[in-house]
């Protein structure tokens, strides 16, 4: 799969809590990802993170590794965004872009 490093951008936009994935898809995603792809893994960015995301990453820290858990970012705007990784190569659809508009107003 992955050689090198990598990050995992996460863009939620205001996601409704029904279409956002639950404890167990998180945690089933957790346990597919190989040790050594974990390790590689510099940063999981969590783009417009609503209370329903951070409620549940605060419920699975627990579970996984420290290690794993300090690569966990939580990112209000795609500017922010920019602070961490180059997004000129991360491929943003327009109503995420959208979203953040209308939050910077």
């Amino acid at each position: 799969m992955v050689a090198e490093n990598y990050v995992i951008i996460y863009l939620c936009a205001g996601g409704q809590k029904e279409k956002l994935p639950g404890i167990a898809w998180l945690k089933e995603c957790y346990t597919t990802i190989d040790r050594r792809l974990r390790k590689n893994l510099k940063g999981l960015y969590v783009v417009h993170p609503t209370w329903y995301i951070k409620f549940i990453m605060t419920i699975i820290k627990p579970f996984i590794s420290s290690k794993f858990s300090r690569k966990l970012q939580f990112v209000s705007t795609l500017q922010e965004l920019s602070h961490f990784v180059p997004t000129e190569h991360v491929q943003i659809p327009d109503c995420v872009r959208q979203y953040d508009q209308n939050q910077s107003r």
